[in-house]
């Protein structure tokens, strides 16, 4: 394990930047997304509900695989890491809207009517008004998410990027030795979930949330 940490945690970059983009990506698309649910409009309404519903129900890696290698069945070759980014952000943007409708719900209804009353634009009132209390309703939820995202990313090695979790499985099978690689990749995502955590308890100190 000592050895072979130096190899492993080469893949970090991987790790990392495919969580963090698509947590990104996926933020505003999720946004996007709860704003067409909570639109009122039936043609925005339905696409948004039937895209959170697909992708809910399908598994991440299922979706990976049709990216990898179903398209190039139809002429359509993407690289692993590009198959990695989208799948990630695409799913992950399901659950995320999801947050954002149940923080956007939670404001309170006063808040609208007073902004209203004010002459507000429908725009101003959400933008200025209702979304910085959602998000503060949101940190929570959205913590977990990205948590698991990390953790989701070791996926990705089914489609040989090499992230931490496929540069363990190289020196486990050089090795044969696998449940060395196996604990070693196990704490460094522990590691990497718990500094997370703690980011995430700052952060919502510093918003005041629980006061």
């Amino acid at each position: 394990m000592i050895d072979s940490f130096g190899f492993v945690i080469s893949g970090l970059p991987y790790t990392l930047g495919i969580s963090l983009f698509s947590f990104v990506f996926g933020l505003g698309l999720g946004l996007v997304v709860a704003l067409m649910r909570l639109s009122g409009k039936f043609y925005l309404t339905l696409p948004a509900q039937v895209f959170v519903s697909l992708l809910r129900g399908v598994p991440m890696i299922v979706v990976l695989f049709v990216l990898y290698f179903g398209l190039p069945h139809y002429g359509i070759q993407l690289s692993a890491l590009l198959c990695a980014l989208i799948d990630f952000s695409v799913v992950s943007s399901a659950y995320m809207s999801e947050i954002f409708r149940s923080a956007i719900g939670a404001v309170d209804q006063g808040q609208w009517e007073a902004a209203r009353a004010l002459g507000l634009p429908e725009h101003k009132v959400l933008r200025a008004i209702i979304l910085p209390q959602a998000m503060r309703i949101a940190l929570p939820p959205l913590g977990n998410v990205i948590i698991d995202m990390v953790k989701s990313s070791s996926l990705v090695a089914m489609i040989t990027v090499p992230d931490i979790f496929q540069n363990a499985k190289i020196i486990g099978g050089s090795k044969w030795d696998y449940m060395s690689m196996y604990m070693l990749v196990g704490l460094i995502y522990w590691s990497l979930t718990f500094l997370l955590e703690r980011g995430q308890s700052m952060l919502e100190k510093r918003l005041g949330l629980g006061r």
